[in-house]
């Protein structure tokens, strides 16, 4: 798929998405003939197999994406603190996959706070190139607009690292009155939207509202902001999540036909209608 910007989910198969995605011999196959990027989710809980690397490669082209998560052991259990060893082997099962890889998602945890901030420096100057990271931050001094925010935000731009944006705003004005929405809303972070100008390409990770169309306005700042990068030659990476991920294909077509108004050349996502299954009575 052949996109100014890159687009994507948190996965790259879903049930739900079988009537949608265009046919193809694998799920990751049919997925990148409409999206040109993914999170790597999974690696946060296990690590894939040099030979799962190998395969996916050979179904993806040269223009896709992978976004993955550095291991939870690394970054939650771990705090950055002796990891060197374990992102050295994580990064080496990696290799096969090496020219279609974005920024890793450094993604920390609310418990790594400021006085943390030279270990996150010492392990973001250790990964050897090409290998590059974006960092999402969930400590709420980080967000303060105080000396702990400046930190973070100067290191970063000195080191040219993104700071991922994580918009949960849609999601947390949802009245909870479903099994999906509420295990989301229990999960996700409730943060400001903190967005870092600077040279890396912007990641943004929108959690949508459960009622489709309500993200209309929550998105629509983004479409605006998203334009203007493009323009700009940022390469900016958008990533769509719902509750229930079976609707983030509705969400990324929504997302994508606004961006479509303000980019009126933008080609759009092949998507087909969604068809539901006859039942066998």
């Amino acid at each position: 798929m052949t996109l100014p910007y890159f687009l994507g989910c948190p996965q790259w198969q879903h049930p739900g998405w079988n009537g949608r995605l265009p046919a193809g011999e694998s799920p990751l196959e049919r997925y990148s003939r409409v999206f040109n990027s993914v999170e790597g989710n999974t690696s946060f809980y296990a690590t894939p197999s040099r030979k799962q690397c190998e395969q996916w490669r050979a179904q993806v082209s040269e223009g896709f994406r992978f976004l993955f998560k550095f291991p939870r052991q690394i970054t939650h259990d771990c705090l950055l603190q002796g990891v060197d060893g374990q992102a050295r082997a994580f990064l080496d099962v990696l290799a096969p996959l090496a020219d279609v890889l974005g920024p890793f998602l450094l993604q920390l945890p609310a418990a790594f706070g400021p006085e943390r901030l030279e270990d996150l420096w010492r392990f973001v100057e250790a990964l050897p190139a090409p290998f590059a990271c974006t960092v999402e931050v969930r400590h709420r001094d980080f967000f303060a607009k105080g000396e702990a925010e400046r930190a973070l935000n100067r290191g970063l731009r000195e080191r040219n690292l993104a700071r991922v944006c994580f918009d949960s705003r849609a999601l947390f004005a949802a009245s909870a009155e479903d099994a999906a929405t509420r295990e989301a809303q229990r999960k996700k972070p409730r943060l400001p939207v903190h967005v870092l100008p600077g040279d890396a390409s912007p990641v943004i990770r929108y959690v949508g509202h459960p009622d489709l169309q309500a993200n209309r306005a929550f998105l629509a700042p983004w479409v605006e902001r998203v334009a203007n990068w493009i323009a700009a030659g940022e390469g900016p990476y958008v990533f769509i999540h719902m509750p229930d991920n079976g609707d983030a294909l509705a969400l990324a077509a929504l997302w994508h036909g606004m961006l479509m108004e303000r980019l009126p050349g933008l080609a759009p996502l092949a998507l087909g209608q969604q068809v539901d299954q006859p039942g066998l009575f």
